[in-house]
């Protein structure tokens, strides 16, 4: 299950003090800054989502979809309100964080494998099929840095979906390489999708959305905008 209640989040803007300079400020009882540019990205949203069900959501550039993804997952923790999220959770968004360009691939599987959540006899068990997936045989022996764009998302993708979630936030459908290694890249997000007990899914693609899920939230400007029956909010998601 995922479940946010009446949650917010604001990033702070040009003077936005730290917590030592707030600190500071308070021992020598000086001005603060004012904080100029600050920017409310959700506002108050209610979420409930349940086991099987697959959520699109969709809504315009800027409205908050994947930032709304990245408090689910944890990676932005919220201003206010509480998220409660039960099962194993796989964000297959930003899938290049966390990679050492001076290490090898080799290496790079390990760490982020431990970034999404993997223990290290998780990581062994499942690193010849991580690389077999790759296709990309003795450049694992070279750090990362030497690697082709294209390399780079091979390995990428294929640690990311190297697990079978509970849970599967997926914004936009993952490019990664030449058309043979897409049609495997397809394959595989397909198996994690049928697998997983909750989908939500960001796309600016209507077909996806209805192809994939049965009910939609329409996000505008950080808040619900409607919520409810795919193609009813998706009809008026087009019509507005």
């Amino acid at each position: 299950m995922i479940k946010l209640e009446n949650i917010s989040l604001t990033f702070p803007g040009q003077g936005a003090q730290s917590l030592r300079e707030k600190l500071t400020s308070v021992v020598r009882r000086s001005r603060r800054v004012p904080d100029r540019g600050s920017v409310t990205a959700l506002r108050g949203l209610d979420v409930d989502i349940r086991h099987g069900e697959r959520v699109g959501v969709i809504g315009l550039n800027g409205a908050g979809k994947t930032t709304l993804l990245k408090v689910m997952c944890g990676i932005y923790p919220p201003t206010s309100g509480r998220v409660t999220v039960e099962g194993d959770i796989a964000c297959l968004f930003e899938i290049a964080t966390g990679f050492e360009m001076e290490a090898t691939g080799w290496e790079n599987i390990i760490t982020r494998g431990l970034l999404i959540g993997l223990t290290r006899r998780e990581i062994r068990e499942r690193t010849q099929e991580i690389a077999d997936f790759t296709e990309l045989g003795d450049a694992l022996d070279r750090p990362v840095k030497t690697y082709s764009a294209g390399m780079f998302i091979r390995l990428a993708f294929a640690v990311s979906t190297s697990m079978l979630p509970d849970v599967l936030l997926l914004d936009e459908v993952v490019a990664a390489g030449d058309q043979h290694f897409q049609d495997k890249a397809t394959r595989r997000l397909q198996q994690m999708v049928e697998h997983a007990s909750i989908l939500v899914l960001v796309s600016h693609s209507m077909d996806t959305i209805l192809a994939n899920c049965r009910r939609v939230i329409w996000i505008e400007k950080g808040r619900v905008r409607m919520d409810g029956e795919a193609r009813a909010v998706v009809e008026a998601y087009q019509a507005d």
